[in-house]
């Protein structure tokens, strides 16, 4: 082997080497973020499911409001507040705002 194909060789090494241990330094950071990355994938889910769903949505807030409409107004505002709320972070999220 000559010997500019060992130094590159030698040097492929060393770089494969650097990937793997800033990897593994990335794995290690993530794992912070890692149950809230989680949670907001069963937000999504949930947001999906909703939206495949909307007849059986629909027929629970009818139920809900046919059953005890006093407590379901308090409910209602604090649901909209969350979704309010979600719409914001979303939108700063993406860089929109």
């Amino acid at each position: 082997m000559s010997d500019k194909r060992y130094q590159l060789a030698s040097r492929h090494g060393a770089l494969l080497a650097q990937i793997a241990m800033q990897r593994s330094l990335l794995r290690g950071h993530a794992q912070g973020v890692r149950s809230l990355l989680d949670k907001g994938d069963a937000v999504f889910k949930g947001v999906g499911w909703i939206k495949a769903n909307p007849l059986a949505v629909g027929a629970a807030v009818a139920v809900a409001v046919l059953l005890k409409p006093r407590r379901v107004w308090p409910w209602g505002r604090r649901v909209f507040l969350m979704w309010r709320g979600w719409l914001a972070i979303r939108k700063k999220l993406s860089g929109a705002g």
